[in-house]
């Protein structure tokens, strides 16, 4: 076992290797003196790889079977636990992994990957064959779930809390396809793909019900909502390449199918006697058909042309309904006490789509590459709908609309790369969007009883013009440093020439838009620096920093009599510093922080700073995770790591309007031991802790949990 053990271990096997050599050497010479034939050395065998000291040898079995149980004890909020974790509030257990594979015959492979964890809901199964020159045939089927907390509002001067229910909203995504390939040598190669994919369940929406907080007369949004999901699609995809002389070509079409039945269920005014259930449904079928070509040609060693074509053509019908009634999916029946709804809901929309791609790659001289390219894509669409507006008790009102629009953008790129000068590259990138388009739209929700918007009729011209110009350099001073330095300018434009509009932009009027804006433009500078050091062979430390301002200008119609402002103003600084270090071959340690300070202000802020109704929105907040993995002995590991997060940007501004921020913080720590059996039998004991703080919901949405999990894993 000593001897197997040392064997094992590579440090050892470097520390005997001069002993060796010096034992070898005496057994030479006791041969000489007795005029006996020299022995012949005998090799030491190669040291072990890491890999095969991990799994205990040289057989590093490529198949195997791991089977894991676990499960969670949560005191507090267990949805708000499961949405951050994404993991169910209790037990679960089943197959982590399982992978096999073999050869059926000489040239011919098969390879089979699963999982299967009951009461997580996550499954997987991949099979795949694959003949030497000849092609391959996969299918697969995947599953998993996400969890999202449901829960509504809080409202701190009444610290009154809306929550939902113990346990998380559930939605089940899942893939279930079938791929085949012919790779036939000197022959077209053609890949064809069916994928089916779905979406079920529920998740929690941020568009929450009124409610009247403490018995008052005020209307909060803090009514749970819950948004249903049931979402189908199929895809079919067939593609062809071949590669003729100096050129390739590729040419494919992707064709697609689906069906969306989605809605909310929205609680109105829970608790109080006029309470209502809104039952809002979406419903939503379509086709859409793509062709593309594509062909790459190397004109001459220093010189590729390479294009891009595709259209796309997608129809889509609509239907839909917002119904108030006594509970949910309840029909339609007039009541006073109802607001805004609309039945019968149907149209239809089309597009088409059209997008040239045009690249070439030249080298003009040594160290020197040059990439020009050109986009050039239009997109044209029309659209129309119509229903009954509801209100009360008032007959359903018939509504109508119909719109369009077209856009043509051409988009020029330039990518400058050098690194002729030594421990240097430099590289530069100029990008440039130019497009212009038209919208109408007639129509729309029509007034109830004088009550409500009355139909619009809007045509504008717009065109916009976006600008990127970025540059950076890679330096590397010293075999140990390399520094990263770079930054970008970019400017979005848009215009606009409001042809038609019924609604008047003056300062009297009650409703300005759609057609209100007369330009609007965007402007961002940023800058970021990296710097990476290896003090010593085992140490690397990385230092980032990123600085970030962008504004906003806006410039309402001139009827308006207002002047062109800068409507809001964004600055960043992100900061990070990774750390890691192995101080020897069986221990490793990794740190890092991640700091960010980022703050929009808007006008608002400044017309009441004596009641603070609009605040300049905080996105401040930083990160601590730290990683350790030792190797104990020769049969065990330990890894142990910690996370923090921290954001402190809530103001509880509720006495003079909506409170908004983040005030939260949360610990966890982990730890694991990975015991070998065998050396192809594992065993590892997972633990972990969490505690979670959140200020802005009251403390509601607090949290503690304990997770533990085993997983016991047979390799073969």
């Amino acid at each position: 076992m000593k001897l197997k053990w040392l064997w094992s271990n590579e440090w050892v096997l470097r520390c005997l290797t001069p002993l060796a050599g010096l034992c070898g050497a005496v057994s030479a010479l006791s041969a000489g003196e007795t005029n006996a034939p020299p022995a012949k050395a005998v090799p030491l065998p190669a040291p072990l790889t890491p890999e095969q000291m991990f799994e205990g040898g040289t057989n590093a079995y490529s198949n195997w079977i791991e089977f894991g149980a676990g499960g969670a004890v949560v005191r507090g909020n267990t949805a708000q636990f499961q949405q951050r974790r994404q993991m169910p509030g209790g037990a679960y257990g089943g197959i982590e992994d399982f992978h096999y594979q073999g050869n059926l015959d000489k040239k011919t492979t098969l390879a089979v990957d699963g999982r299967a964890l009951f009461d997580n809901d996550d499954y997987k199964l991949n099979l795949a064959i694959e003949r030497e020159k000849t092609g391959y045939l996969r299918f697969g089927y995947r599953e998993f779930r996400t969890w999202s907390n449901g829960d509504g509002g809080f409202y701190p001067p009444g610290a009154e809390n809306y929550p939902l229910s113990g346990d998380a909203l559930a939605l089940d995504r899942g893939e279930l396809f079938i791929e085949g390939g012919l790779t036939l040598e000197k022959k077209p190669k053609v890949t064809f793909k069916y994928a089916h994919n779905f979406r079920e369940g529920d998740k929690g929406s941020t568009s929450w019900g009124y409610a009247h907080p403490g018995g008052g007369a005020t209307l909060q949004g803090l009514s749970p909502t819950i948004e249903h999901i049931n979402e189908r699609s199929d895809t079919f995809q067939l593609d062809v390449s071949h590669e003729i002389k100096a050129t390739e070509f590729g040419v494919g079409i992707r064709y697609q199918t689906g069906k969306l039945d989605d809605g909310l269920r929205i609680d109105q005014y829970p608790g109080e006697a006029a309470q209502d259930k809104i039952t809002d449904g979406q419903g939503t079928s379509y086709d859409l058909f793509n062709g593309h070509f594509s062909s790459e040609t190397w004109l001459k060693k220093n010189l590729m042309f390479s294009s891009g074509l595709s259209y796309s053509h997608g129809e889509d019908h609509y239907s839909g309904s917002r119904i108030y009634g006594p509970d949910f999916n309840a029909g339609y029946a007039p009541n006073s006490q109802y607001g805004f709804g609309y039945l019968g809901l149907g149209g239809g929309a089309r597009m088409n789509d059209y997008v040239v791609d045009l690249n070439l790659l030249t080298i003009p001289m040594t160290n020197l590459t040059v990439i020009p390219s050109i986009r050039i894509q239009e997109e044209n669409w029309d659209a129309d709908s119509s229903g009954y507006g509801t209100l009360g008790d008032a007959a359903p009102a018939p509504f109508g609309g119909q719109g369009n629009r077209d856009m043509l953008d051409v988009r020029e790129r330039l990518d400058l790369r050098y690194n002729g000068i030594t421990n240097w590259v430099l590289y530069a990138r100029a990008d440039l969007t130019e497009g212009d388009g038209n919208q109408k739209e007639i129509g729309g929700l029509t007034a109830i009883n004088q009550i409500g918007v009355p139909p619009v009729s809007q045509n504008t011209d717009d065109t916009r013009f976006f600008q990127k110009y970025s540059a950076g350099a890679r330096w590397y001073p010293t075999r140990r440093v390399t520094i990263d330095g770079g930054g970008y300018y970019k400017r979005d434009d848009y215009e606009y020439h409001n042809l038609t509009d019924s609604t008047a932009n003056s300062s009297v009027s009650p409703d300005r838009y759609p057609a209100y804006l007369a330009s609007q433009d965007v402007e961002t500078y940023d800058a970021n620096l990296r710097l990476t050091l290896r003090p010593w062979r085992n140490v690397t430390l990385v230092s980032r920093y990123e600085y970030q301002w962008s504004t906003i200008r806006t410039k309402p119609d001139p009827t308006s009599d207002l002047p062109e402002v800068e409507s809001s103003t964004m600055n960043s600084h992100i900061l990070g510093q990774d750390a890691s270090w192995s101080p020897w071959s069986r221990l490793y340690l990794q740190a890092g922080l991640n700091y960010v300070l980022s703050t929009t202000h808007t006008p608002e802020s400044d017309y009441t700073p004596l009641t603070p109704a609009f605040l300049a929105a905080q996105n401040d907040y930083w990160m601590v995770n730290f990683s350790s993995s030792l190797v104990l002995n020769d049969k065990t590991d330990l890894n142990l790591g910690y996370f923090y997060y921290k954001a402190d940007n809530y103001y509880n501004n509720s006495a003079f309007g909506v409170p908004y921020g983040a005030d939260a913080q949360e610990h966890s720590v982990r730890a694991s031991i990975v015991y070998r059996i065998k050396k192809n039998v594992r065993l590892t004991l997972r633990y972990a802790f969490s505690h979670y703080e959140d200020v802005t919901f009251g403390g509601h949405r607090d949290y503690d949990a304990h997770v533990v999990s085993t997983g016991l894993q047979y390799r073969f």
